[in-house]
């Protein structure tokens, strides 16, 4: 059954295309994605949240999540190790050393989109083999529950309600909002004011308009976003406004 359907909307999408996720392979160094094995290949890919230096693994990684707001990275387990158990992730595993190792023209291009790859299959495998981590992540591989929370990422400026989101998980309303708050780690309409001042950032640092981000982001005026904002982040949205490097912070 293919994992993106009507009923089964994509989990990934958007948060894959939201952050600028990045690799720089390393040698010796710290790292946090591991293809390991033998003198017979590959043997499994890991992830760990704690990067270390891994050696003699046929290829290692650093992996950046492009902010530190971003709802993959806290919401990943401390470990993930998926065994390379058919013939496409062991030509991936392949193709990853060899560019890697050539070193040739485009292949930090090449290295950048066969990682991406990598992490939508991670992501993939830690939703299939269940996630206990509290989080957005943990929300996801529920899929009652993602169907509300892509919604809130797919249309963060929509005037959603918890009650709107439990109709579109089919749950009712008290029991989308005790699983949702155990799964994710808080209610649905603080995760929802959440992702909204993250995009929001995002926005900003990319030169938008404060106006044009409260409206967008559907708060009632200019001071109401301006007033979360600075709850949130401790400064105004104007800070932000333009400063690309910023979104990168915490």
């Amino acid at each position: 059954m293919s994992d993106c359907s009507e009923n089964r909307p994509d989990r990934l999408a958007d948060l894959i295309e939201r952050f600028d996720i990045t690799i720089t392979p390393v040698t010796d160094a710290v790292a946090n994605l591991i293809v390991l094995g033998d003198d017979d290949g590959p043997k499994s890919i890991v992830f760990v949240k704690e990067a270390a230096v891994f050696q003699q693994a046929h290829f290692a990684a650093h992996v950046g999540w492009g902010s530190a707001e971003n709802p993959l990275e806290t919401g990943l387990p401390d470990l993930i190790e998926m065994p390379i158990d058919s013939p496409d992730l062991m030509g991936l595993s392949v193709a990853l050393r060899w560019e890697a190792d050539a070193r040739r023209c485009g292949s930090a291009s090449v290295l950048r989109r066969l990682a991406e790859v990598v992490i939508v299959r991670l992501l993939r495998f830690q939703f299939d083999t269940g996630c206990t981590e509290v989080g957005v992540l943990s929300g996801l591989t529920d899929l009652r529950l993602s169907r509300a929370i892509v919604a809130i990422h797919n249309r963060p400026g929509h005037g959603w309600t918890s009650g709107d989101l439990a109709v579109e998980a089919g749950l009712s309303l008290s029991r989308f909002s005790e699983l949702f708050s155990q799964k994710v780690g808080l209610s649905p309409m603080a995760y929802l004011r959440q992702w909204r001042l993250t995009v929001a950032r995002q926005d900003l640092t990319q030169g938008a308009r404060v106006e044009t981000v409260s409206r967008r982001y559907g708060y009632g005026s200019p001071e109401a976003f301006t007033r979360a904002f600075r709850q949130k982040y401790g400064v105004p949205p104007l800070a932000f406004r333009g400063r690309a490097g910023a979104a990168l912070g915490a």
